[in-house]
């Protein structure tokens, strides 16, 4: 934990305890939040589609779908939790690294 913490510029034990947190309520959080949207769009009747290739698509479509729910999430919890610089430089540079750096400039 301890390159964990300096890696990241953290101080407490708590704040990595926050940080650790925010992490895993958002990934659940994000999938909850997308499910209404995927089923308004249809990708459910893909899921239950007789082709071959269908269940493949579901799945990738659905990845690529639920990553903007993510990153908005963890923002926002970050901020309910007291750690928004720590979320919004780790978004920023997550952002930079997939070549998504434009959306933030």
């Amino acid at each position: 934990m301890k390159k964990l913490k300096q890696r990241w510029g953290i101080a407490s034990n708590f704040q990595l305890a926050v940080i650790l947190f925010v992490f895993a309520i958002t990934g659940s959080a994000s999938v909850w939040v997308a499910k209404p949207f995927l089923h308004w769009i249809g990708l459910d009747a893909l899921r239950d589609g007789s082709g071959a290739w269908q269940p493949v698509a579901y799945w990738i479509l659905r990845l690529l779908l639920i990553f903007p729910f993510y990153q908005v999430l963890l923002v926002a919890f970050g901020w309910l939790f007291g750690q928004f610089r720590f979320f919004w430089n780790f978004e920023k540079k997550m952002l930079t690294r997939l070549g998504l750096g434009f959306l933030i400039s």
